[in-house]
């Protein structure tokens, strides 16, 4: 017999398994585990049997459908090793649902790209009153074009190969790559130096800071580094932070990379679909790989460049179960395949900002906007401490928005926060609606007379009277996107507002048809969270509104001041993209803020050196490693001692250079009825930090019972 080593959806490390015959790495294979049959990958063959082999179990199946390649199983051993995370889990996490499946998988077959040999460049053309055929022969006399790209030049396009192939005259592959037709998109000075920066270094490893303002054509600069990898038969890696962003991004790859085999790869892509990508980008068919956060772990046959679209973006993070970092498996991944990696933002995070400032990265810079007629809009900020609100308007930005319709504008008021208001509130005796499942107030959702929690999902009936004292006028405090948006239809009656929030745009087609109507200028005022501040491009959009942009300062998390500078920055990029300059408005109550003066000026620069001054203070990220520590129980006490009585057992054994706080409450100490704690441990060397994490790693395995869960957050983003 010969034993093992497989990858299994389990906490414990890959298991010991006998099989007749040697099984090559990275096979799906059957087996069985605590009586139940499973999916497995093979890790390591020709192993040494661990224990007493009466007790190892046989492989029921081996599927020779594909093996998931070495450099794929290199990756998910770095992930499961950076992030302290079972290996086999990390395999699972990795793999789409397709794969995941109890049986044989059907590869997609490769398409066959067609062009003319030497003999059929020799012939005639077709007569030119045979105008489809003739454009077929010169599309074939170009390039390698497959049936599906052919037919779009002529319907019939499979009966010209047919003949074309019988007479002798072409020859086929499996491999070509579609020709590309030339951009329509001449790059400017800036543009052009940064794309050729990347190009001079196609076949090494070095990574990119790609600092662009809002509106200086980042995409045009990544299009035309594609366009030569493309054309040298390479695949590139585009990822994104949003699924919103796809359709957009989606309609100019198709402009400027027509015929070229493309795959999708995000959370609402059908589970089918995203198998069948998923296998096309490891056989090597899809040149072009473009998703959300997952889609860093597709295997990809000849990997020549990657993109990172927004790379400061929270959404790269993940928050839950394998809570890996897209950008840095991102950047690793270029550094593997020894290729450049291009990190593209308007605000970039401080990490990869300081990274640029050391020489680490090389810093790319766009410091106009692509359109030479296009200014950086105007933005002001408004006191609004002595000023009365209405509903979250000052009677100033009422009146603008009145003017900008009058005026045939698109405004957009921006509010990040969804549902009608943020708590119900009973003035008699203060009693506000909190979550019964989490420490987070509910959320008013006039429409669908509901409270609901944003965290747990948990929803309630509007109650007609106070749980406390009975009285039945309750009152919505503070705003919500529902209530912005009713607000301005009563100031804005004869306009077409339409709200962009994760309540009005849940369904597939919400974000196509927002677009169309915004194309065809159906639309004047737009109300909307995060998911309209980033990579949108509407041409009619000249004034923007920040409500309620102080909320975040108050933040006891260290991060929060950058997020908030991005967002605004972010939100404020979306106006005057077109030849007429744009208006922004930010209303605070804090407008001596060195983060407003930073936003008025549009200087990241100063805003980046004032806050790496105050992180290097504290030795925190850049200057610094973290990670977090965290359990939850029925219990705070409970998760509060589970984690000290760790900490205390673990001390003397840390490296000198890492330190370790006590057990606190998280920020947000309850969720979906558990109470949360958790401890930091930081270090400014990387390495002692993840040799105390290992230390971590093994006491806490021993300590499962069930009743408190726990888990370990590298590089944290949320506290």
């Amino acid at each position: 017999m010969i034993y093992h080593h497989i990858a299994l959806n389990t906490i414990l490390p890959p298991l010991t398994y006998s099989h007749t015959a040697e099984i090559p790495l990275g096979s799906r294979v059957l087996v069985k585990l605590r009586g139940k049959t499973q999916i497995g990958i093979v890790w390591a063959n020709q192993v040494q049997a661990d224990i007493d082999v009466n007790k190892i179990l046989p492989i029921i199946q081996v599927f020779d459908d594909f093996r998931l390649p070495e450099n794929w199983r290199e990756l998910i051993q770095f992930t499961s090793r950076y992030y302290h995370y079972p290996v086999g889990q990390t395999v699972f996490t990795a793999l789409p649902s397709l794969l995941k499946e109890n049986k044989a998988i059907e590869l997609p077959e490769a398409p066959t790209f067609y062009t003319l040999n030497a003999v059929g460049k020799t012939q005639t053309p077709p007569p030119k009153n045979h105008a489809k055929k003739l454009a077929i022969w010169h599309a074939l006399l170009s390039g390698s074009l497959n049936l599906a790209a052919l037919k779009k030049i002529h319907p019939k396009a499979r009966d010209f190969i047919q003949e074309y192939e019988q007479l002798g005259w072409l020859e086929s592959s499996t491999l070509a790559t579609p020709p590309i037709p030339p951009s329509q998109h001449i790059l400017n000075a800036e543009q052009a130096a940064a794309a050729a920066a990347v190009k001079s270094h196609l076949f090494e490893y070095k990574t990119f800071l790609l600092h662009g303002i809002t509106g200086s054509g980042k995409t045009e600069v990544y299009f035309d580094i594609m366009a030569d990898v493309l054309a040298r038969g390479k695949q590139v890696l585009f990822l994104l932070p949003e699924i919103n962003l796809t359709p957009q991004l989606l309609t100019r790859v198709a402009q400027r990379f027509p015929d070229m085999p493309t795959a999708v790869l995000h959370s609402q892509t059908a589970a089918g679909a995203r198998g069948r990508d998923y296998l096309r980008a490891m056989l090597g068919q899809a040149k072009l790989v473009i998703g959300t956060r997952l889609s860093v772990f597709t295997p990809m046959a000849d990997l020549g460049l990657v993109v990172v679209d927004e790379e400061h973006d929270n959404s790269f993070k993940q928050d839950n179960e394998l809570r890996y970092h897209a950008r840095d498996l991102a950047v690793w991944r270029a550094r593997q395949a020894a290729c450049p990696i291009v990190l593209g933002s308007a605000t970039p995070s401080l990490e990869t900002w300081h990274k640029a400032q050391s020489g680490a990265y090389q810093l790319l810079t766009l410091s106009n906007r692509a359109n030479e007629l296009a200014q950086l809009p105007e933005i002001s900020v408004l006191d609004v401490r002595r000023v009365p609100l209405d509903n979250g308007f000052s009677p100033q930005v009422l009146q603008l928005l009145k003017e900008n319709f009058k005026n045939g504008g698109l405004s957009l008021v921006y509010l990040n926060r969804r549902g009608f208001a943020p708590a119900l509130f009973c003035a008699d005796c203060g009693h506000t609606f909190g979550c019964p499942n989490c420490s987070a107030k509910m959320v008013l959702h006039q429409r669908a007379r509901q409270l609901r929690c944003h965290h747990c999902d948990f929803r309630q009936p509007v109650p007609h009277s106070c749980a406390e004292c009975g009285n039945q006028d309750l009152t919505a405090v503070g705003q919500g996107t529902q209530r912005v948006e009713e607000t301005l239809k009563n100031a804005l009656p004869h306009a077409k507002i339409a709200r962009v929030d994760r309540d009005s745009t849940s369904r597939k087609t919400d974000w196509a048809d927002l677009y169309a109507q915004i194309a065809a200028n159906e639309l004047d005022v737009l109300v909307g969270t995060q998911m309209l501040a980033k990579g949108h491009d509407f041409a009619r959009l000249n004034l923007v509104v920040v409500l309620n942009a102080d909320g975040s300062l108050f933040s006891s998390d260290f991060r929060a001041p950058e997020r908030l500078f991005a967002e605004l920055m972010q939100v404020s990029g979306r106006a005057g993209r077109a030849e007429h300059r744009g208006r922004v408005l930010i209303q605070t109550r804090l407008p001596e803020h060195e983060i407003f003066q930073a936003i008025k000026a549009q200087d990241f620069v100063l805003f980046a050196e004032h806050e790496l001054a105050q992180r290097q203070l504290f030795n925190l990220p850049p200057f610094g490693f973290q990670a977090a520590i965290r359990a939850d129980a029925l219990k705070m006490s409970e998760a509060i001692d589970f984690l000290n009585e760790i900490r205390d057992v673990i001390a003397p054994l840390l490296p000198k250079n890492v330190w370790q706080m006590g057990a606190v409450a998280m920020l947000m100490a309850r969720l979906a009825e558990r109470e949360r704690a958790q401890i930091f441990v930081e270090s400014a060397d990387r390495a002692a930090l993840h040799r105390a994490l290992g230390l971590w790693e093994q006491v806490l395995a021993q300590y499962r019972d069930g009743k408190i869960r726990w888990h370990i957050d590298v590089d944290y983003q949320e506290m």
